[in-house]
């Protein structure tokens, strides 16, 4: 970050949740079942409890969802077109592992499942990440951050 640049401004400052809340993240999928194969290579686990023909919820953090429907199913909460994957990026999905090693593990194994590397390593010392698209073009970010690095 440049210094010489002003910062935002933030009236909310916090280093901890004062309001935890559920984070439900919404991805269009062309094949649910490839997905939910794919995601298992990479030790996802999905609730059935919220799963059917058009929709799984995928487990990602203790308060944190991924909802990967079918583009039908997508297309029933929001009225705009869906943009195109392939040439198109509207988020990078972030999640952190153990270790560096856990990192570069889960990027492999994307691959060998269907998925594309995205881009190339970054080390920043604190911080290690790498990054895959899934089979259906959305961008994963795993990363591993020093925890004392984290204050």
């Amino acid at each position: 970050m440049s210094d010489s640049i002003p910062g935002p401004t933030i009236t909310r400052a916090a280093s901890s949740v004062q309001n935890p809340r559920k984070l439900f993240v919404n991805l269009p999928v062309t094949d649910l079942q490839r997905s939910i194969r794919f995601f298992e290579a990479l030790d996802f686990s999905f609730n059935p409890q919220f799963t059917d023909h058009t929709a799984t919820c995928m487990l990602v953090g203790e308060d944190a969802y991924v909802m990967l429907l079918t583009e039908a199913r997508f297309q029933e909460f929001s009225k705009r077109p869906l943009g195109d994957r392939s040439k198109e990026t509207s988020a990078l999905l972030a999640f952190s592992v153990a270790s560096r090693e856990e990192v570069d593990r889960i990027v492999a194994v994307a691959v060998q499942n269907g998925g594309t590397i995205a881009g190339d390593p970054q080390d920043l010392g604190f911080m290690y990440n790498h990054s895959f698209r899934d089979p259906d073009g959305h961008t994963w970010e795993p990363f591993w951050m020093d925890p004392e690095a984290v204050g």
